[in-house]
């Protein structure tokens, strides 16, 4: 019989299957504040997935079902896949097959006391002359919404109302020009999980360096923990760079749909 999944109506219930992760992404969903999560049961799910955006927690009894799962409606063609053990990250394998490409991420520690206030201060402000940082606002949201580049930094919130209820950012303008931002990627209770980007002929000018800083201080500023998890080792370095201290690396799996 095949297996019926189906969005769970109350998360929470799939809490003790996600227990011993500490994902920011994760919380989101059991929390009902943005993504959801999907089980092989409405109350008392086996298998559960959390998904948000372009990722996708795997716990639980592995399930084929799950692993293979597509939420009605969902347009992506792209889902990176985070398997809680080697067993779901077999039934990714055998469900995707070729399709699933095996990459390494890095978990970072979430500990709200290791930002040097002063450090930052000063890396905010170390700009390349003719550049500025502000604010993400409706204008600088809909300009980052409308260029592929800068998409993911306000990307999955579905307009500008539930941005600045939900979320946070800044963006850095040369003249007119969105050139580098260091946003909210989601959102949960109690902080963010921080999602940089630089346009490509900007890079390794220190753009990132000084958004992620403004936005860690304005965090810190409203009693919000600003998260990271880094995708390669790029990203790790400049987590380090602004106070961060790596966790451990683990498994995703990139997957075309």
């Amino acid at each position: 019989m095949e297996q019926l999944i189906s969005r769970l109506q109350k998360p929470q219930c799939a809490a003790a299957l996600f227990a011993e992760w500490e994902e920011t992404l994760i919380w989101s969903c059991l929390q009902g504040v943005m993504g959801g999560v999907y089980g092989d049961h409405p109350k008392e799910p086996a298998s559960a997935a959390a998904i948000l955006g372009d990722f996708c927690f795997l716990a639980g009894k592995p399930s084929h079902a799950l692993a293979s799962y597509k939420p009605e409606g969902s347009s992506r063609d792209f889902i990176i896949m985070i398997p809680q053990n080697e067993a779901w990250g077999r039934a990714i394998l055998e469900c995707w097959g070729k399709k699933a490409k095996e990459v390494t991420r890095y978990a970072v520690k979430k500990d709200p006391d290791v930002f040097d206030r002063k450090k930052l201060l000063e890396m905010a402000s170390r700009l390349p002359e003719g550049c500025v940082i502000r604010p993400i606002d409706q204008e600088l949201y809909l300009r980052c919404r409308n260029r592929e580049w800068s998409r993911d930094l306000v990307g999955q919130y579905r307009n500008f109302a539930e941005y600045e209820r939900l979320g946070l950012g800044f963006a850095v303008l040369k003249g007119n020009e969105i050139i580098a931002g260091a946003s909210s990627y989601s959102a949960y209770q109690e902080g963010i999980e921080i999602q940089i980007d630089t346009r490509r002929d900007h890079r390794r000018k220190g753009l990132a360096r000084a958004c992620g800083a403004a936005l860690i201080l304005e965090c810190r500023k409203r009693g919000l923990y600003p998260s990271w998890d880094a995708q390669n080792p790029e990203s790790l370095a400049l987590a380090r760079q602004l106070g961060y201290q790596m966790s451990h690396p683990y498994t995703a799996y990139e997957v075309l749909l």
